[in-house]
């Protein structure tokens, strides 16, 4: 009996002199249940402002169609006002660009002058000066119309060359128009009216735009002094020379005036071209109705 007792009592005495022996069995089957910590885990991502919301540029920025793109003259575009005249020279929203070479100038204004929508632009002109018998020496008729086809296509290409290209190569000025499109109407207008005056050197700074003023002098000069009519008639007789300095100032505020009506459209022709754009009210809806 005692015998078969002591493995029991042996045991239970190793048991009671180490107690602490089937904590620690026990611990490691604990730990090997318990799943191991997560090690090189990814911070959560940051919740994103509210101020950063992807949709809110597509609903409070304007939709702008892709109309003018790179024209052919690197630094240029490939509009045109009303989808007819071309309008390479003007840049929507853009910041300073590098300078145009001088072939680069003369090219652009190149393909403008002799556009082919522009021949027929001459006509129209040409006509208009023949209802309102402008140079009265040309009197009436087919020759008189084909003379002052011959005189507008002339002031046309003269000026543009002069105030487009070689001004602003010999004096080394941007002969592009820079669109604002921001502010008011009035702001707007304000900066388009002013850019007869004021205009980009090619390394960025603002000047006086002696090209457009002296390049418009001088082209309004050339036509009174060559290819314009020598006399002014008023019913058939002759009461005096055009080929006078009068003329040459009167010719050169015509031209101001008309290079400025063209810059204020200019400015504000994206914006015409947006609303009538069926590419931006489609891009326009799809914007609102997006959450």
């Amino acid at each position: 009996m005692l015998a078969s007792c002591s493995p029991v009592l042996s045991a239970q005495q190793s048991t009671q002199s180490n107690p602490d022996s089937s904590q620690q069995q026990s611990q490691p089957s604990a730990q090997a249940q318990a799943p191991p910590p997560a090690q090189n885990q990814s911070p959560a991502p940051a919740q994103q402002p509210a101020d950063k919301d992807p949709h809110k540029d597509k609903t409070t920025e304007p939709v702008t169609p892709a109309a003018s793109g790179q024209g052919k003259v690197a630094g240029t575009s490939n509009d045109r006002l009303f989808y007819t005249l071309p309008n390479f020279l003007t840049l929507q929203r853009s910041k300073q660009l590098p300078p145009m070479s001088v072939g680069d100038k003369f090219k652009v204004v190149t393909l403008g002058t002799f556009d082919p929508v522009e021949f027929p632009w001459w006509g129209v002109l040409a006509a208009i000066g023949q209802a309102s018998n402008g140079d009265p020496a040309f009197g009436q008729g087919w020759g008189a119309y084909a003379k002052r086809y011959g005189t507008t296509a002339g002031d046309s290409i003269v000026e543009n060359f002069m105030v487009g290209a070689v001004f602003p190569s010999a004096l080394r000025q941007d002969p592009r128009f820079y669109q604002s499109g921001i502010g008011s109407f009035w702001r707007r207008s304000g900066y388009a009216m002013s850019r007869i005056v004021v205009t980009r050197s090619d390394s960025g700074h603002t000047q006086f735009n002696y090209s457009e003023i002296f390049g418009a002098a001088t082209a309004a000069a050339i036509s009174t002094y060559t290819y314009h009519a020598r006399s002014a008639t008023v019913n058939g007789k002759f009461v005096g020379s055009e080929r006078v300095p009068l003329n040459v100032v009167s010719t050169w505020g015509t031209q101001l005036a008309l290079d400025t009506v063209t810059i204020f459209v200019k400015e504000f022709w994206p914006d015409i071209h947006r609303k009538i754009s069926p590419k931006y009210r489609r891009e326009s809806s799809a914007a609102a109705t997006q959450p």
